[in-house]
């Protein structure tokens, strides 16, 4: 695996500490923040009530070495060990519930986010590495909260607890408690130092695993179509092997630290009972005392273990939580300004005055472009590929704001409008149909989600897709599959269509609508185009010139900058950039009487 493969998935410039992580996790619980107190203050009581229960096994042990009465202290004992059970399970109970439901919440929360950052951060990281922030994000917020509310509290105020009250039996003994827990921080702080860069590469090759494993799947037919299934899998397993080359390391400085951990757990353990020995054979010391911390030990210990565990896992966690919050940290780039105001009703006018966007440093991108599209008109964007098509259309969508320049709708810049109104004006029709994998009745209603079956089934019929529907098993119900792969090239795009004459807006965008299909279909899908671009105001981008030769105008791209505008007859009469496309397609000029028809092919000579 390469370094430059490697950096796919960055961290953070600035990592956040285990100890930030670990805080603003905590912070995300801040709508039940009074529950989340109550499992704290829950935690302190058990703390209290585990720590009293080695004082009390110590009285009784004293109690019975003196021949006293011990029934009161066993039995304030067995109080208090079943309150503790009982509070035990609430506490348990309720931080369960609590984890689960703020799980749902960031999962919802994260989700919105991902589906509303900008197409070049899921370009960027590809869609297995979104969906690896997203689920394992998640989920190890879920193992963070659960452990912190329902057992890592408890431990952590039973050991603050636990210092002073044995120091006020005998500071000695104390003080061999005090190292163990000192002992515990710096092992685990040497460990986690040693770690911290091997889990960062951990975490680098578990998301290019999920990456890879993703674009595989959603290409299978590539995969089997040129026989990669083995060369797939070899790079999968190479990608493994490298995982494991970083995970091995990382794994052996925690055996080494649960094995030190171990150690120390047990000269504890022999250091008590032979101070305690000394001491007790000193007069200084009775033998319920030294039971008492025999049994702090044992719980220390025990606190310091879950401590340790959880330590272990938030750092293990760590690269994952940094990605998840890098996520909810991701600025929406097309957000809502502050005040925007609903787009007023649109008639369809749309201007592009001076508007420039550049991508980084390199040259692609769209500059001074300016143009009027009156309502109603049709309007063609062609060039070479790059030349800044999709840019303008990317733009009239706010899914990229202009550097320069204003684009405006019935004279309202859309910069200072809220998204959904301009969105909600705009229908497009991708070169992908972009299917879900839901029925087909579904995939329609998303250009409106409340339409009833007579307005899907009419806006079907315009686009020629009722009578395929129809054939299909159970109709409007049938389930087309992961991208419509149950569905020809043809009957997506009319699906497509179909959606967008449902929702009926008054802007459309047509995105290389007829690409990639035979004759015969692309005549049905023009038809169908033609039906919806009536009374609308339409953009067409087209490397086909035979679907622009109806358009109002055709505006020319190269590098970015509009070479040239005008009807397809007259740009094919010049001399420009379109005549040369037009003779390099091997289109002739439309017929000029009659109906305006598709340029044809010529045949050779």
């Amino acid at each position: 695996m390469t370094s430059q493969t490697m950096s796919s998935a960055p961290l953070p410039a600035v990592p956040l500490t285990l100890v930030q992580i670990y805080k603003r996790a905590l912070g995300l619980l801040a709508p039940e923040k009074y529950l989340a107190m109550a499992l704290a203050f829950a935690g302190v009581v058990i703390a209290a009530i585990q720590l009293a229960e080695p004082v009390l096994f110590g009285r009784v042990v004293d109690a019975l070495s003196k021949g006293d009465d011990a029934f009161g202290f066993i039995g304030l004992w067995a109080a208090l060990g079943l309150f503790s059970i009982l509070a035990g399970v609430v506490v348990a109970t309720y931080a369960d519930r609590l984890a689960h439901r703020q799980k749902l919440v960031q999962l919802s929360d994260v989700f919105e986010r991902a589906i509303a950052l900008p197409q070049n951060y899921h370009a960027e990281r590809g869609s297995g590495a979104v969906i690896r922030m997203i689920l394992s994000g998640t989920s190890s917020l879920f193992w963070l909260w659960l452990g912190a509310m329902r057992d890592q509290l408890t431990a952590l105020f039973g050991i603050i607890l636990l210092i002073p009250t044995a120091l006020s039996m005998d500071y000695r003994m104390a003080l061999i408690l005090l190292a163990a827990a000192v002992a515990y921080t710096l092992m685990n702080v040497f460990v986690m130092r040693k770690t911290s860069e091997g889990q960062a590469a951990v975490e680098t090759y578990e998301t290019q695993l999920s990456s890879r494993v993703v674009d595989v799947i959603g290409n299978v037919m590539v995969v089997q179509s040129y026989a990669r299934m083995q060369a797939e899998a070899g790079a999968l397993r190479k990608i493994m092997h490298d995982l494991l080359r970083a995970q091995y390391p990382v794994l052996s400085w925690w055996g080494i630290l649960a094995v030190l951990q171990r150690a120390a757990a047990t000269l504890t353990m022999v250091t008590v009972f032979i101070v305690g020995a000394i001491l007790s054979k000193r007069g200084e010391l009775s033998v319920g005392e030294i039971v008492s911390f025999v049994a702090f030990a044992s719980l220390l210990i025990g606190k310091l273990d879950q401590l340790s565990g959880f330590v272990v896992r938030v750092h293990q966690q760590a690269p994952t939580l940094r990605l998840l919050f890098g996520l909810m940290d991701e600025s929406v780039a097309s957000a809502d300004p502050p005040g925007a105001k609903p787009l007023p009703p649109v008639q369809g006018e749309v201007r592009f005055d001076n508007v420039s966007f550049a991508y980084g440093r390199g040259p692609q991108g769209i500059y001074d472009v300016s143009f009027t599209a009156k309502a109603g008109q049709t309007i063609a964007l062609v060039g070479p590929t790059g030349a800044g098509k999709s840019t303008a259309i990317a733009l009239l969508q706010r899914f990229r704001t202009p550097q320069n320049g204003v684009i405006a709708i019935d004279g309202t810049p859309i910069a200072g409008v809220t998204l959904q109104s301009l969105r909600q004006s705009i229908a497009v029709v991708f070169q992908d149909a972009g299917l879900f994998n839901r029925s087909i009745g579904e995939n329609i209603r998303i250009g409106k989600p409340d339409a009833t079956d007579a307005e899907v089934e009419r806006a079907a019929r315009l686009a020629e897709a009722h009578e395929f529907i129809s054939q299909k098993p159970g109709g409007y119900d049938f389930m087309i599959g992961e991208r419509g792969a149950s569905l020809s090239g043809g009957e997506r795009q009319r699906i497509s269509i179909a959606r967008a004459i449902l929702k009926d807006a008054p802007i459309l965008i047509l995105d290389e609508a007829t690409s990639a299909l035979d004759a015969e279909t692309e005549a049905k899908i023009k038809r169908a185009l033609d039906t919806l671009r009536e009374g609308r105001t339409t953009f067409v981008i087209a490397h086909r010139l035979s679907t622009v030769a109806n358009a109002d105008e055709i505006l020319v791209l190269d590098h970015g900058r509009i070479v040239e505008r005008g009807t397809f007859q007259g740009l094919a009469d010049g001399t420009g950039l379109f005549a040369r496309l037009v003779a390099e397609g091997g289109f002739t000029v439309p017929k000029t009487t009659g109906d305006a028809e598709a340029p044809q092919m010529e045949t050779p000579a």
